[in-house]
């Protein structure tokens, strides 16, 4: 007999919680194997970072240029924390994974900041060319492009982890 307000887990529970890990592994797995290639949701991350600009425009030069990656990642922390809030779950790791691929996607962008190769929308200009430029770190931009990468990767293991910290 359980005590009174305690609750009863059976293995099936237990398991029951990681399905969504199991779901977005393969999907992590994926974009991972293909970085740097776009991919269908790297669409979404250009609107959402064009917006950015958009937003963050009466900011001056730097954090104009900069508004495009700030709402790259401000987008999926909302939305993380709305699901967590609405305790959702597997919505909850599928906003952290779409984070770690935020990271991915601007992991890209800073790396090309030297090379200008990648296709850029508007007047061309590069904002991380010029972002890196101010802060005397444009030489770095393969390495800051790795550590964006690395940070994207850390954000795949959050959200595939994240049952282990999960409370009912």
């Amino acid at each position: 007999m359980l005590p009174e307000g305690a609750k009863y887990y059976s293995q099936k529970d237990a398991l029951k919680k990681w399905v969504p890990s199991i779901l977005l592994l393969p999907i992590c797995i994926f974009f991972i194997n293909n970085y740097p290639s776009y991919t269908l949701i790297d669409n979404f991350h250009l609107i959402v970072h064009e917006a950015g600009h958009l937003v963050f425009m009466f900011f001056g030069n730097f954090i104009h240029a900069l508004g495009g990656t700030l709402m790259q990642l401000i987008i999926p922390v909302l939305l993380g924390f709305y699901f967590f809030s609405a305790k959702m779950q597997y919505l909850l790791q599928s906003s952290i994974v779409l984070l770690g691929h935020s990271f991915f996607n601007i992991a890209v962008y800073v790396s090309d900041a030297r090379a200008r190769r990648l296709p850029l929308l508007g007047n061309g200009k590069h904002d991380w060319y010029y972002l890196l430029g101010e802060l005397g770190l444009r030489d770095s931009d393969i390495e800051i492009g790795i550590m964006f990468f690395a940070i994207g990767i850390i954000w795949f293991g959050i959200a595939l982890f994240l049952p282990l910290f999960a409370r009912d």
